[in-house]
């Protein structure tokens, strides 16, 4: 994890590339402490938080097996914050399950044109369960949710743009500037009127993620024992395709 100001703005990179950003403990913790020095910090006015240059996040590192959670920013730091500054996705290349998810816990996206998109649990025979079940059905028109949850196929950068879930298109390296710069339009406004905004943007969505969390609890409770879970979760260790048996 690498964090750096640029005035008024909090930069947050996700460094750790060797495994394409995916979310250990140590890494949800370390993005939970700058989250919180985003939060807390009153000469901070606004976040930018992006990957490397080849991967935003692949989600959740399942070898890992660790909790992801943090007691101040839920699932990997950031999931189930609440948050009263505007922070910004920069996304290059994919983000995937978590990945996508961490996105969707964001204010605003900017993605590069080469940069994807998807929610490929079903794949592994595991579900979005970091928010994705009711966020990305929020963020994007539900048929093209369903798409992403139910197939598994990820989308690319345009075609989440014209969905509007995408706010900015860059050129592939350019994310992060593009990010910047809108972090640094957002600074030019009143910060406790901005602060405010975003407050009561996220306060109103929250109402809904109480039903959200209950369904995907019990969506989580219905594959846990299954057979196609195991299976999944083993063939993914294994690289090779799942056998799948339908209980």
């Amino acid at each position: 994890m690498e964090t750096t100001r640029d005035g008024h703005v909090l930069v947050i990179s996700l460094r750790r590339e060797d495994k394409r950003n995916a979310i250990n403990v140590a890494l949800a913790y370390a993005l939970d402490e700058a989250l919180n020095l985003l939060d807390d910090d009153h000469e901070l006015w606004a976040g930018v938080l992006t990957g490397t240059p080849k991967v935003f996040s692949a989600g959740s590192d399942i070898a890992d097996r660790g909790d992801y959670r943090t007691p101040r920013g839920g699932e990997y730091g950031i999931i189930r914050r609440v948050r009263r500054k505007p922070l910004i996705a920069a996304v290059e290349g994919p983000a995937l399950g978590g990945g996508m998810e961490i996105a969707l816990a964001c204010d605003l996206v900017v993605a590069a044109r080469t940069a994807v998109f998807g929610l490929p649990e079903v794949r592994r025979g595991l579900l979005p369960t970091s928010a994705g079940l009711f966020r990305a059905p929020n963020a994007l028109p539900l048929n093209l949710a369903r798409e992403l949850i139910l197939l598994g196929d990820p989308i690319s950068a345009e075609r989440a743009h014209a969905a509007g879930f995408v706010n900015a298109l860059a050129d592939e390296g350019g994310a992060l500037s593009v990010a910047l710069a809108m972090a640094q339009r957002i600074c030019s406004n009143g910060p406790v009127a901005v602060q405010a905004c975003v407050a009561a943007i996220n306060g109103l969505l929250a109402d809904g993620d109480e039903a959200g969390w209950a369904a995907t609890a019990r969506a989580t409770e219905a594959i846990l024992a299954s057979d196609d879970m195991k299976e999944g979760v083993q063939a993914f260790f294994e690289k090779r395709t799942p056998q799948w048996k339908g209980r």
